[in-house]
């Protein structure tokens, strides 16, 4: 990371410091809900941006978090074992859901991860003995780390922020790890990564679990963080979102999904000014930005900073080309 991505990074964690002391209890909500959403988001960019396959389940492991934190915390658990189980639960399903992708791939894939997220979706809705159906879970207490209620929202929105450090952390480990290297081999040519000794049927149920799990985790704070889970946040529309997020930000980009989960949660919010227009110009926002770089915002910086380095090379070579010819 060069010396104006540690400053940017700096200036931001910051800014997430203490943005809080600034806004009133809905600003907090939402700056809540974007670290959660961000976490989701980042499981989806290893599924899909960094390991390539075609992904919209990811609401359905949210909901799964969700369902599981709501359904043990109300029922006197505490919260840390059902944000364990949320999380191993969503990493094993996940597992299995990555089988299918051994076989299909692309835009094939995407209707097999659909199916499974309108499956789950049903089971939200019907199954009330187990869900709640419409009526959903109320009452979803907020945990407590080491004496200290989260239950304000500043305190609990720093317990969000706490986590997604944490697993942007781990994500960045994983990354620059073979695992990531690997991941990114799979994405590029499966049959080249093949070739070269990688087991692609390992990688490609790791890419499916590690994203599932992070959609899990998402999940668990989710539900305390509204206190009230129903079916409908975790239908379909929340996978396009979080897909949006992460093709916006930058699919492939360690800090696209920080940056298209500002981008959809927060936008929207700040054109509300226009009132009924606001949906229209947010949607409009999106579109010119994907027509002009399908990579997203950060991929505009990086076509950026790989001219401005080309240009520094090339003149590197003229100045020595130079030097050479008029040398003795």
């Amino acid at each position: 990371m060069n010396r104006f991505g540690v400053v940017a990074l700096g200036a931001a964690a910051i800014l997430a410091t203490v943005a809080p002391f600034f806004l009133r209890r809905y600003g907090i909500y939402l700056i809540s809900m974007w670290a959660v959403l961000t976490i989701a988001a980042i499981g989806l960019n290893l599924t899909l941006g960094y390991a390539g396959q075609v992904s919209l389940a990811q609401a359905a492991f949210v909901g799964i978090g969700a369902y599981i934190t709501a359904y043990l915390t109300t029922r006197g658990w505490p919260f840390w074992s059902a944000y364990l189980i949320g999380g191993v639960a969503c990493f094993a399903i996940g597992w299995l859901l990555g089988y299918p992708a051994l076989r299909v791939q692309h835009h094939y894939l995407a209707f097999v991860t659909l199916a499974f997220t309108t499956l789950v979706y049903l089971v939200f809705r019907n199954e009330e003995w187990l869900t709640g159906g419409i009526y959903g879970i109320s009452n979803i207490p907020r945990p407590e780390v080491f004496g200290w209620s989260m239950g304000p929202p500043r305190a609990f929105y720093y317990f969000c922020l706490a986590h997604l450090a944490l697993v942007s952390l781990a994500a960045w480990w994983l990354i620059r790890s073979p695992w990531g290297r690997a991941f990114v081999a799979l994405r590029e040519n499966p049959v080249r990564a093949l070739s070269l000794g990688i087991d692609t049927r390992r990688y490609t149920l790791m890419a499916f679990a590690i994203g599932s799990a992070l959609g899990g985790v998402a999940g668990t704070l989710y539900a305390p963080l509204t206190q009230y889970i129903d079916p409908v946040p975790f239908n379909l529309s929340l996978s396009l979102d979080l897909l949006m997020m992460v093709i916006v930000g930058g699919a492939g980009f360690f800090f696209g999904p920080f940056l298209g989960a500002m981008i959809a949660v927060l936008l929207p919010e700040w054109l509300r000014f226009t009132q009924g227009y606001y949906l229209m110009l947010y949607a409009a926002a999106v579109i010119i930005l994907l027509i002009y770089s399908p990579t997203g915002i950060l991929g505009i910086l990086d076509r950026y900073l790989t001219e401005r380095r080309t240009k520094a090379a090339s003149a590197l070579r003229a100045v020595a080309k130079s030097g050479l010819e008029t040398a003795p």
